[in-house]
């Protein structure tokens, strides 16, 4: 199909609007993505490009069952529109949607690649449709054969890592060509051939891109979904809720009522009540099992009889005890005479 049929002002122009406007966030000197002049920037560019997407399709520019000799020079750049809007869909920042985000983004870079892949543009792993729900090839879980089954799977980050060194040079040395090239071409200077390998340079760089984004985007989906998940297993069941309590006032325990009428809380306006009143006002209030609270009183009642008896009993037998009242008064009437210290001539102590 003949650009002159396919190329409108409008078609080109939004494609032009779309790219400007993502180089303009990529190399922006926005302190953050989140700032709403770059995400006007993030929704203008979502539009334009959809607005050309929908052109392209309905103008059925590209199609899996042809060859890539048989695409105009001037229609190459618009392979890049499923890439550029997986792009410009990940630099949106609303975390309540990052999920729906990432698979849209997801989607854009796949059809990139499937579509390079139908013309052979590129020699690469076409990824799976559709990121792993549970993400089992990203978690790192251990395989159930054991450290033999484990082999192969070392292989594979050994393969992966050495992909990405390959990518990451291909990335450098296609970008160092496409600025040699691109002040030629975007200033109408280059033949027809030059033009061709400038947008086959650009759609191989974007390849690799897409590759890598791909990736991050299955680590980064993992990742949200196990915290959704653990979130879910957190949540306490529907209809359930804990018992709302009234606030609690500051007091201070006592021994026992006595010692709360004698000693008071040692300052005004703090109320004082026993271990037994406080039992008894939790029970009140439900938080306490009610049988605790007879069952300790009894015991403490109980304590308290047999400590008094036991005073009582001490207090009787040195009454009774002639012999030790005497000796007690003799040691008494030796200390009036004799003060602390008596008898020590040798300064010793």
């Amino acid at each position: 199909m003949a650009e002159a049929a396919v190329e409108g002002p409008r078609l080109s122009e939004l494609l032009a609007a779309g790219r400007r406007l993502w180089e303009e966030v990529e190399t922006g000197a926005e302190p953050s993505s989140g700032a709403p002049a770059v995400q006007d920037k993030v929704r203008q560019g979502l539009e334009a490009l959809q607005r050309a997407a929908a052109m392209v399709a309905q103008l059925d520019l590209f199609s899996e069952n042809e060859e890539l000799e048989e695409i105009a020079s001037a229609d190459l750049k618009y392979l890049l529109l499923p890439a550029l809007l997986g792009a410009l869909t990940l630099k949106q920042v609303d975390l309540s949607r990052r999920l729906e985000h990432l698979e849209s983004a997801r989607a854009h870079f796949w059809r990139f690649l499937k579509l390079c892949r139908s013309y052979g543009l590129g020699s690469f792993h076409l990824p799976p449709a559709a990121a792993s729900p549970l993400g089992e090839e990203a978690a790192g879980s251990p395989a159930p054969g054991g450290p033999a089954a484990a082999q192969p799977s070392l292989v594979a980050m050994a393969s992966s890592r050495q992909a990405k060194i390959e990518r990451y040079k291909q990335k450098k040395e296609l970008e160092n060509r496409l600025a040699s090239m691109r002040t030629f071409v975007e200033g109408g200077q280059a033949d027809e051939d030059q033009i061709r390998e400038f947008y086959i340079l650009q759609i191989q760089k974007w390849i690799n891109t897409s590759l890598e984004e791909i990736e991050s985007i299955d680590q980064e989906m993992v990742i949200l979904r196990s915290r959704g998940t653990a979130k879910q297993s957190s949540a306490p069941p529907h209809g359930t809720s804990r018992q709302a309590r009234a606030p609690l006032k500051p007091f201070i325990l006592t021994r026992d009522a006595a010692q709360a009428k004698v000693f008071g809380a040692g300052y005004p306006g703090l109320p004082t009540m026993t271990v037994d009143d406080w039992y008894e006002q939790r029970r009140r209030q439900g938080v306490v099992a009610g049988q605790s609270v007879p069952q300790r009183a009894a015991g403490r009642s109980g304590e308290a009889k047999a400590g008094l008896q036991k005073q009582q009993q001490e207090k009787k037998e040195e009454e009774d005890d002639e012999e030790a009242l005497q000796k007690a008064r003799n040691w008494d009437d030796w200390k009036d005479t004799h003060p602390r210290g008596y008898g020590n001539r040798q300064n010793v102590g």
